[in-house]
């Protein structure tokens, strides 16, 4: 998320787990064991899948977007997002894919999503649509803008506690380096931000050797 202290806007950056990008390798005490180029994804998977694995990310992440800083992660388990879900209230989206072999409860159509059908949308993609995860991405897009409209609302009610209660839930599934004293900080300082959608790299979408390949269109995302 990128946020416009100028324009009062944030933005959010959205890059696809299939982009091919060069990261480090970690070896299973967390040591540096070379480096490696290969999908986006893979960069967590080295280390122990905490700490040091989201910082692999990190760093995998600014080298792609040319050395700029970012500040903080949050990595989280998708167990928490029923939890996210139904703390803003439940949110409404789209369905244009048919999900009857998958969630018979999640229609073609307006639809606000309640507990475990949030992970179905914005997870699945075996018999949903043409199960590509470009496709996929669409469907987590729409997701992320219409939860942080419904989440911004919240904070905007003036409920003190809302934040803290909500972090506090979500502690169990959360690996951060960002405290909740500088989220409070930044919900409060962003509230009136106005979310001006998700952003995405064009690029090729391949198969190779039976696994998914994004190769980012360099011009594009040094324009981005």
């Amino acid at each position: 998320i990128v946020c416009d202290e100028t324009n009062k806007t944030y933005t959010v950056l959205y890059l696809n787990r299939d982009t091919m990008v060069d990261m480090n390798v970690l070896g299973v005490r967390g040591e540096y064991a070379g480096t490696a180029y290969g999908q986006l994804a893979l960069a967590h998977t080295y280390g122990t899948g905490l700490e040091d694995s989201n910082l692999n990310v990190r760093s995998t992440l600014m080298n792609f977007i040319h050395g700029m800083t970012i500040d903080y992660y949050v990595a989280m388990n998708m167990d928490a997002l029923p939890v996210l879900n139904d703390a803003v209230g439940g949110v409404t989206v789209t369905v244009k894919d048919d999900f009857s072999e998958v969630n018979p409860s999640i229609t073609m159509g307006e639809l606000t999503l309640r507990g475990d059908q949030v992970i179905d949308f914005v997870r699945t993609r075996k018999d949903v649509g043409d199960q590509k995860n470009v496709t996929r991405m669409a469907r987590q897009r729409e997701y992320v803008d219409g939860f942080l409209d419904a989440l911004m609302e919240k904070q905007a009610e003036g409920n003190v506690d809302f934040a803290l209660r909500l972090y506090e839930q979500l502690a169990p599934y959360v690996i951060t380096d960002c405290s909740y004293a500088t989220l409070s900080g930044m919900l409060d300082r962003y509230v009136d931000f106005t979310l001006t959608g998700a952003v995405t790299p064009a690029g090729e979408d391949l198969v190779e050797n039976g696994h998914y390949a994004f190769y980012v269109d360099e011009e594009e995302l040094d324009r981005m």
